[in-house]
């Protein structure tokens, strides 16, 4: 980034802290389509990924004053606040389709055991993908970070550390040491087996 563009987000920032309406409207034209395109790619779906935009720039507005620039950029903490939102979006829809679909569709153990299927299959599978969601938020911040994206997102090992700005080694390093932790955990729970 050039000299010129820095000084001219930070103008933009420190306006922004101060509650100048036109700052997040220079930050939109500057971020807007970017941040767009990383929801859409999270979530697949134009309407969701526009509403997560939306949310993501009212968030920056309503917390401008928590962004620390010594901790990286405003675009980085921008795309990041979006991309959790997508995240978020894309749980709390998994949640309202699984919740929608009728008790045969969403749990295979009946619908090929018919009427005197196993409930305890049920209950299992539910306790596992708990413990899954525990596991990963157990993860230190930057190593669930890459687990999400991977995960979640669908990002390649490469699309991450283009959008985290790390190199391609060291994303591959945090996603090696989280799916070591992930097993650990769920070995200890019993989940899973060691080997």
């Amino acid at each position: 980034m050039s000299e010129t563009r820095r000084e001219t987000e930070d103008e933009t920032v420190t306006r922004l802290r101060h509650g100048e309406v036109d700052a997040i409207a220079a930050i939109y034209d500057l971020y807007g389509g970017l941040a767009f395109s990383v929801a859409l790619r999270v979530l697949g779906d134009r309407q969701k990924a526009e509403d997560v935009t939306q949310e993501a720039f009212v968030n920056l507005w309503k917390h401008a004053g928590h962004f620390d620039q010594s901790k990286g950029s405003l675009r980085t903490w921008l795309l990041t606040i979006v991309r959790n939102r997508a995240i978020d979006a894309l749980r709390g829809q998994g949640a309202r389709d699984r919740a929608e679909l009728p008790l045969i569709e969403s749990h295979p153990a009946h619908s090929q055991e018919g009427a005197g299927g196993d409930p305890w299959h049920t209950v299992a599978a539910s306790m596992e993908a708990q413990a899954v969601r525990e596991a990963i938020a157990s993860l230190p911040a930057e190593q669930r970070q890459v687990v999400e994206l991977a995960y979640y997102g669908g990002y390649t090992h490469q699309e991450i550390a283009r959008f985290v700005r790390l190199p391609l080694g060291t994303v591959k390093g945090r996603m090696r040491l989280a799916l070591e932790k992930l097993h650990s955990y769920l070995v200890g729970r019993g989940l899973i087996s060691a080997n």
